[in-house]
C-alpha cells in the first residue's frame, strides 16, 4: 500500500490546546455558543462560522466563509504550516484506551480499485455535499480510519519513537492526552514507506463517506495537476488497537401491535428471558437485550443454523433487521425510518433506560459489537454491513492536522 507524507497545516505550538475541537456535531447547541463566544482561537470558529446566522447562510456562501477563516487563521499564526513533507504519529490516552497510529496520506487510486476495502455504503448526496465542501475551502481535517494487520517490526519502531520529544503534548477536558510526533527525516519516511508497500490492504475503519468524496473531488478537478488531490489524510492504526462498540436501535412505536402481541412475535425466532429489572446487555453474539415497559428481557436466536454460510447474514444487527425489525416492526429504511434512532454503546446503559422510561422511545433493542474479523470478512467479500452496525474509536481532533487540497 502506498502511503505519502505531506506539508500540514497545523497548530502553532502555543495554541494547539486552545485551538483543536471535538467534531462539530459532538457540541450542543449551548456548548457550541460557550466555546466560539469565549475561545477565539478555537477551530471551530473555522468550520462553522458567523454561527448566529449559520440557518440563514447556503452552502456556498458558508464554505466561502470557511474558506476565509482558514486563512485568516494562518494568516495570525495561530495555524502554521511544516516546511516540508512529513509523516506524524499521533497518540490518545484516555482512561479506557491507549491509541497509537501514523497520520499519512492515503491513495485514492487503490481506493478505488479497492486496495483499500470498504464495509459500508454511502449517500451521494452527503458525498457530493463534502465534495463540494472540500473544493470550496481547501482543505480537510477529518483524517480517515484506517487499520492494517498487527506487525511486531511497526509496533516495536513506533514505541522507540515515542520516546523521543513530541511537538505537541496537551490534555482535553474530557482527561483525553493528546501527544504528536513528527517524522521528517529521509530514513524514516523512506522505511514507513518501504514497510507499508508490504501490506496487501488497508481497510477503513471510520470515513467511508470522507474517502468518497476524496475519490470524487479528483475525478473532477484533477486535470488542474494539485499534488495532494490523489491522496486523502488518512489515521493508521493496527487492528488490535481498534475499539468497537456496538449502536443500540431506539424505537418509538410497536407498529400498531399490542404489548403482548409483540412479546409473543418475538418468540417465533427467538427465546425470551424475562430479566424484569436485572440490568442486562448482551454477552455474545446471537443475543440480543430488549428494554421495553422498565423489564429487560433477553432474546437468543433460536435459527442460526438456517442461515445461510456468510458473514453476512449472522451479523447480529442484520438478524435484527431480518427477523424484527422489519417483518414486526414495519422499519424497512435503517438510514431515513424516522421511527428508529440509535445510540452509541459506548454511553451508559442508564441513558437508553431514560430515554424509554421517559417515553422518549417504546423500547431499545441491546446488542453485541462486531469485531475486526467480520469487518475485513464483509470488505473481502465487497458486502455492505446495516448503517450504523459499528462505532469505532479512536475519534481524531479537528484542528489538529490539515490537509491541504
Amino acid at each position: 500500500m502506498k502511503i505519502v507524507p505531506f506539508k500540514a497545516v497545523r497548530p502553532a505550538n502555543d495554541k494547539v490546546g486552545l485551538v483543536t475541537c471535538r467534531v462539530y456535531d459532538d457540541y450542543s447547541p449551548a456548548e457550541l455558543a460557550a466555546w466560539l463566544e469565549f475561545n477565539p482561537f478555537s477551530f471551530l470558529h473555522i468550520i462553522h462560522p458567523a454561527y448566529v446566522n449559520a440557518q440563514k447562510i447556503g452552502n456556498e456562501k458558508r464554505f466561502k466563509m470557511v474558506n476565509h477563516k482558514y486563512n485568516d487563521f494562518k494568516t495570525e499564526n495561530v495555524l502554521v504550516q511544516e516546511e516540508k513533507a512529513v509523516f506524524y504519529i499521533y497518540e490518545i490516552e484516555t482512561k479506557e484506551n491507549n491509541f497509537s497510529g501514523i497520520i499519512a496520506g492515503a491513495s485514492v487510486e487503490e481506493y478505488q480499485n479497492n486496495t483499500i476495502k470498504k464495509h459500508e455504503d454511502t449517500l451521494r448526496y452527503r458525498v457530493e455535499l463534502f465534495t463540494d465542501y472540500l473544493h470550496q475551502t481547501g482543505f480537510n481535517t477529518e483524517p480517515v480510519l484506517l487499520t492494517y494487520p498487527d506487525c511486531v517490526e511497526l509496533s516495536t519502531w513506533m514505541n522507540l519513537r515515542k520516546k523521543t520529544e513530541p511537538i505537541f503534548q496537551f490534555s482535553t477536558p474530557d482527561k483525553t492526552k493528546h501527544t504528536l510526533w513528527k517524522i521528517d527525516t529521509f530514513n524514516e519516511i523512506e522505511w514507513l514507506q518501504n514497510h507499508f508497500e508490504t501490506i496487501p490492504n488497508l481497510y477503513i475503519a471510520d470515513g467511508h463517506h470522507r474517502s468518497a468524496s476524496a475519490a470524487l473531488l479528483y475525478e473532477k478537478y484533477k486535470e488542474l495537476g494539485n499534488e495532494n488531490l490523489p491522496y486523502f489524510m488518512s489515521f493508521l492504526i493496527a487492528e488490535s488497537n481498534l475499539k468497537i462498540y456496538e449502536f443500540h436501535r431506539m424505537i418509538t412505536d410497536l407498529n400498531n401491535l399490542t404489548d403482548d402481541d409483540f412479546l409473543d412475535k418475538l418468540t417465533i425466532n427467538f427465546e425470551l428471558i424475562n430479566k424484569g429489572h436485572e440490568w442486562y446487555k448482551p454477552q455474545k453474539k446471537g443475543e440480543f437485550g430488549l428494554y421495553f415497559k422498565q423489564n429487560f428481557y433477553q432474546l437468543v436466536f433460536k435459527n442460526s443454523s438456517n442461515l445461510q454460510n456468510s458473514v453476512l447474514d449472522l451479523l447480529d444487527a442484520k438478524i435484527l433487521y431480518d427477523y424484527i425489525l422489519k417483518p414486526i416492526l414495519g422499519i424497512e429504511d435503517l438510514r431515513n425510518d424516522d421511527r428508529i434512532e440509535y445510540v452509541s454503546g459506548k454511553q451508559p446503559l442508564t441513558n437508553v433506560v431514560e430515554l424509554v422510561d421517559n417515553e422518549n422511545f417504546a423500547l431499545a433493542f441491546l446488542l453485541y459489537p462486531s469485531n475486526v474479523s467480520e469487518i475485513k470478512q464483509i470488505a473481502d467479500n465487497q458486502q455492505i454491513m446495516s448503517p450504523k452496525s459499528t462505532y469505532i474509536e479512536p475519534k481524531f481532533r479537528s484542528g489538529l492536522v490539515v490537509y491541504e487540497l
